[in-house]
């Protein structure tokens, strides 16, 4: 919950603003007008530590109601606080230690509020009253909910553990807080309780159900009560013009976690928009006051539907032939024989046309594959193998791809991976691309080839790389990305010039987009996906640094309640690969949790694991980090080019989520949903244990690697 405060009016005789660079020391106060609030160090009861905070003046307990540093208490009375000229605060102590800082010059307000950022499950439904009044906000940074008090009761809005809401006001005769009113959680109020594309309806028992033109996705569960599944369409869709919308109506709209929206376009034109991207699944008004405005789309799976009462309607994908609604009246005999005699001479035409084309591209095509003296597999078994995947993809020919890299041209090479050489190209409709051909001489092949197609086709995140389509020409194996015009993460974070250009806000948002994008993979995706090869070179990065998790050809799907799995082929990159798989084959999501914290140590120091050495000891970056933590000296492992952007508090959390992800023994690792929550909170962590291929001093630990170049690579255990 985020409090914001500040007042309307300023009173010369009380201290209730400070300028920029000003600041507020500790035993200082800042009290605003009217008095309701102030804001200053305290001390918890029981505790020496100091705390940057906000309570209720006006009531004697002094109820605190935020706290800025509650994971960094400073120990002493030195704390001083400041507001520099972006308007972000800045807490230090002990000097000029930067212990805590804002991310937000929204931090003040003209009214006297309370802003909650939680999750409700449709629209407030509040009722006129003569104690305060209640609005919605939203605009392209946040969304929220304002209550602003008409009177001049002191109240209290707490958000519960179950999601739900109280509001209390404080009663001047008892000198205590007393419940005024709470909020109900029904049971549709559990995100996703009916799992994709499920309807939950309060009025209903049991209260999940599947839409009109669904149908449950595993009956056997959904009669024994576990909707987690949820719901598929009784016929699938082709995305070739024969798909059309269902309307909807009084349904919550889904999680836009995976949307997209335009204020300025019409609701037709949002239709046309959806009906282009076969990734698009559903689209509505964005806003849906005053008849409604603005193009909302969804992209993947739809969740989190429940039956609302009110007036909003949702549009959503599927085949037309399971449409329900009026039919459209059917012509009488005549009608319909003049509608034939006009269509099958022009069909007949068309025909005759096809087929004298087809014949001609064929003829064409087997006198180009001759010069290039080539043989064409028209239908192998590899290319039928991708065919019979429902795959919403374009496929590109190779006389496509040819033009718009210059014929291959080394001019246009990016790089060379395991896979093959990486070009850029352009397309006829000026779109960039990245072109990954399959190398003839490259252990990778066919397997990983086909593996990476169906895999990342079917996955839509905005921490992946997006598949524009692939290529398949007697030998030739080629797939086609969108342009990443920053490269690879690893470019730049090991280029000792480079590197300056990543400051610690970049770093942290790449932190934290990789973190999404493996939680979409292991857990939030139709696929449960293990992608075990993650590494900086496999993080590409977009104009606006943000992060893409890339090269999926490694990747394995887990099925239903798969945990682990095992295999004679250990496949990854040294420096990355987690012990248990590295040693007996045994790889899972806590495989990936491994590779993923040795990525956080990476972009936290600017080293790489496997290439870090130690002038008095024989550690790899693991052991550093891990002798630092136990010193108390972790900060030292922070790159110093990072030592004017940093915020404390975000690298030592960071470097300690690292610690916990690359433990020794996979159970005690986090999974990836852990690990994003920990990254965005202020709680407390667990303490971490020692960590894996930690080298002990004087002697190294068996678990090491032999020094070889960092490409992928494959181990065979010996039979």
């Amino acid at each position: 919950m985020r409090i914001r405060y500040a007042q309307s009016s300023v009173d010369q005789n009380t201290v209730n603003i400070i300028a920029a660079n000003q600041g507020v020391k500790d035993g200082e106060t800042i009290v605003s007008t009217g008095e309701m609030y102030e804001l200053g160090f305290f001390s918890p009861a029981n505790s020496n530590n100091r705390y940057l905070g906000i309570w209720f003046k006006k009531i004697s307990t002094g109820t605190v109601v935020w706290v800025a540093n509650r994971e960094f208490p400073i120990p002493n009375k030195t704390g001083t606080l400041k507001i520099n000229r972006k308007g972000h605060l800045l807490l230090s102590c002990c000097g000029d230690t930067l212990i805590w800082s804002s991310n937000s010059s929204a931090f003040v307000r003209h009214k006297q509020d309370l802003d909650i950022m939680e999750r409700f499950s449709g629209l407030p439904n509040e009722m006129p009253n003569p104690i305060y009044w209640v609005d919605f906000v939203v605009n392209q940074k946040e969304a929220y909910y304002i209550f602003e008090l008409k009177t001049s009761v002191v109240q209290l809005i707490r958000l519960k553990w179950d999601g739900s809401i109280a509001m209390w006001h404080w009663n001047n005769r008892s000198q205590n807080w007393v419940v005024y009113t709470s909020g109900l959680i029904d049971s549709c109020g559990r995100y996703g309780i009916c799992g994709p594309y499920g309807s939950c309806n309060i009025n209903r028992n049991p209260p999940c159900s599947c839409m009109e033109g669904f149908e449950p996705k595993k009956p056997e569960q959904w009669n024994i009560a576990d909707w987690s599944n949820g719901c598929k369409l009784q016929s699938p869709l082709d995305c070739k013009g024969g798909d059309a919308f269902q309307k909807v109506t009084k349904m919550k709209f889904p999680d836009t976690r995976y949307s997209w929206y335009d204020r300025s376009m019409t609701l037709g034109e949002c239709e046309i928009a959806c009906k282009k991207n076969c990734s698009c699944t559903a689209y509505a008004n964005l806003d849906i006051r005053k008849g409604g405005s603005g193009c909302l789309l969804w992209f993947g799976e739809l969740m989190d539907l429940k039956v609302i009462a009110e007036n909003q309607d949702l549009y959503i994908r599927m085949p037309a032939s399971l449409l329900t609604g009026p039919t459209v009246p059917q012509p009488d005999f005549n009608s319909k024989i003049q509608v034939l005699t006009i269509v099958l001479p022009i069909l007949a035409v068309l025909i005759c046309l096809s087929v004298a084309v087809y014949v001609f591209s064929m003829k064409k095509k087997r006198s180009y594959m001759k010069a290039r003296g080539r043989r064409v597999h028209s239908i192998d078994r590899h290319n039928s193998d991708v065919e019979k995947e429902d795959l919403e993809l374009n496929f590109f020919s190779l006389s496509i791809i040819t033009k718009a890299t210059n014929n291959f041209s080394i001019d246009n090479k990016l790089g060379e991976g395991g896979f093959g050489p990486v070009y850029k190209g352009v397309l006829e409709t000026g779109q960039e691309i990245a072109v990954k051909q399959l190398s003839r001489t490259s252990e990778q092949g066919y397997d990983e080839f086909y593996n990476e197609v169906v895999c990342v086709a079917k996955l839509q995140h905005r921490n992946l790389v997006k598949l524009v389509g692939y290529c398949m020409d007697g030998d030739e194996r080629i797939l086609i990305y969108e342009y990443m015009s920053n490269k690879s993460l690893d470019l730049l974070l090991f280029d000792e010039t480079k590197s300056c250009m990543l400051d610690w806000g970049q770093r942290f948002c790449i932190i934290n987009g990789i973190a999404r994008g493996m939680l979409y993979l292991h857990q939030d995706s139709r696929l449960r996906i293990i992608h075990r090869d993650l590494k900086a070179a496999n993080i590409l990065l977009d104009h606006d640094m943000n992060p893409k998790i890339s090269d999926f050809g490694l990747a394995r799907e887990f099925e239903g309640n798969q945990i682990t799995a095992k295999t004679k082929k250990v496949v990854g990159t040294y420096g990355y690969i987690s012990p248990e798989y590295a040693l007996h084959g045994r790889f899972s999501i806590k495989s990936d949790v491994f590779s993923f914290g040795v990525l956080v140590l990476e972009i936290v120091s600017g080293k790489k694991n496997r290439e870090f050495s130690h002038e008095d000891l024989s550690d790899n970056l693991l052991g550093h980090a891990w002798r630092l933590y136990t010193e108390g000296k972790y900060l030292d492992l922070m790159s110093p080019s990072l030592c004017n952007s940093c915020i404390i508090s975000e690298v030592k959390r960071s470097i300690h989520v690292g610690l916990l992800c690359v433990q020794n023994h996979a159970q005690d690792r986090p999974t990836m949903s852990s690990v994003v929550m920990m990254l965005g909170g202020e709680g407390s962590l667990p303490p971490p244990k020692q960590p894996a291929f930690f080298a002990e001093e004087g002697s190294r630990q068996h678990y090491t690697f032999s020094d070889v170049d960092e490409a992928t690579i494959t181990l065979l255990d010996p039979r």
